[in-house]
């Protein structure tokens, strides 16, 4: 046998190997399977013979983007009785914050029950004729994204009547190590912060409802028959890129899969409206300025910090619509090298210091409306973090009360989970 036989053979071999691996993965390419995908895989057992309510929105699809909707409307034994949308709606068509009204689903022609308009908790009557109630929503893995709070509610209603809840699980987008920020305080509860966890709390929506549920945390400690449809081949070190999952905007502001790492390093900070974040231009979540910032010298600033697993870059822009719209700012953009190093929800407040050192006469809690003060506090989950940074704008003064609640937290929050 020659050498160049030899070779094609190798060749050939190494083709047939690729060739079935490749067919051992779905359709999409990627190994692992939301929830969604192990229900459907089990032919819908759980919910065979039932009226079912679902509550999803346009992240609730399966690999091939096929949304959940049409797959339960069309599920053999399954008869899909109404919709409940959350903030942003069941089809995606509400922007951030714009109040939902109840209507009819124009393809399947089902009720939609509005969860983000005249009411968060789904009403008794919105729940009659239902057997059981099905969450199928992408959750980003911070504490004061609404779709969790949303998902208690849930809980609790479902409670009340009687009926089961089934949450097919999702990835958590940040992984399930990273735990930051203080657990949320009495007094500062709300629907950007409605339970005690931290900021970055390390779960899937299906380990945060096993939580809710086993650790009282629902409304007078109510507890609902819950079921969790488990993924396979997830893993906790996995950040959303590495699933193999296509992403579908969570909504309009987290519009790609990295989208959920820059939510919690701005997205505090951009509760103030003092300073662009880059919501209202093209890179959402991933900036820090204004018009009198100078952009160099905040990014030289910041690069002397040293953080691990972030670099700023000087950046120029007109946002075309929020904060500063039209008007020239000036500031870094984040690039995020290495996640699993950067402290994410404390890079705001590092660009905040070194803000604020370089222009002490720019202090940004002053020339906010003051009405903004409520919802800092609100998303911080205490006002405790911005009475202590304000003091004299150092990140240092805050880390105790940032870090401390995350051993107890964890230590809490391992006995639900469901996966390593």
């Amino acid at each position: 046998m020659n050498m160049k036989t030899t070779v094609k053979q190798v060749i050939s071999t190494l083709m047939a190997i690729a060739i079935t691996v490749l067919s051992s993965c779905n359709a999409s390419g990627q190994k692992m399977e939301t929830g969604l995908e192990v229900l459907i895989k089990n032919n819908f057992d759980i919910l065979q013979g039932k009226r079912v309510g679902l509550v999803t929105n346009p992240t609730g699809v399966d690999n091939q983007l096929v949304s959940t909707v049409d797959i339960l409307h069309h599920a053999p034994g399954v008869k899909l009785a109404a919709l409940y949308g959350p903030e942003h709606g069941v089809r995606g068509e509400f922007t951030a914050g714009e109040y939902v009204d109840s209507e009819t689903d124009p393809t399947t022609g089902l009720p939609v029950y509005s969860l983000y308009g005249k009411t968060r908790k789904p009403s008794p009557e919105m729940l009659n004729d239902i057997d059981i109630l099905v969450y199928d929503i992408q959750d980003i893995g911070s504490r004061s994204y609404t779709f969790i709070s949303t998902l208690g509610l849930l809980m609790e209603a479902a409670s009340e009547k009687g009926i089961p809840v089934v949450v097919l699980d999702r990835p958590n987008p940040l992984g399930g190590v990273r735990m930051e920020g203080a657990v949320t305080r009495p007094g500062f509860f709300s629907f950007v912060s409605q339970f005690a966890i931290p900021y970055i709390h390390g779960m899937t929506v299906g380990e945060l409802a096993k939580f809710l549920n086993g650790e009282g945390l629902l409304t007078n400690g109510i507890k609902c028959d819950l079921r969790v449809v488990k993924m396979n081949g997830w893993s906790r070190k996995m950040l959303f890129g590495d699933t193999g999952l296509p992403w579908v905007p969570s909504s309009p502001h987290v519009p790609h899969g990295d989208t959920p790492l820059y939510y919690p390093a701005t997205g505090i900070a951009g509760e103030l409206y003092a300073v662009s974040i880059g919501v209202g231009y093209t890179i959402p979540f991933q900036t820090f300025a204004a018009e009198w910032i100078n952009a160099d010298s905040l990014a030289s600033a910041l690069g002397a910090l040293k953080l691990p697993g972030v670099i700023f870059r000087p950046v120029h822009y007109k946002p075309y619509y929020s904060t500063l719209q039209g008007k020239m700012v000036h500031g870094v953009q984040i690039h995020l090298t290495d996640p699993s190093k950067a402290p994410l929800s404390l890079i705001q407040f590092y660009i905040m210091q070194e803000a604020h050192r370089l222009w002490p006469d720019k202090n940004l809690f002053e020339m906010c409306d003051q009405s903004r003060l409520s919802m800092f506090d609100k998303v911080c989950g205490t006002d405790e973090v911005r009475l202590a940074f304000t003091k004299s704008f150092r990140v240092d003064d805050i880390l105790g009360l940032w870090n401390n609640d995350i051993p107890a937290f964890r230590a809490r929050a391992s006995k639900y989970f469901l996966y390593n």
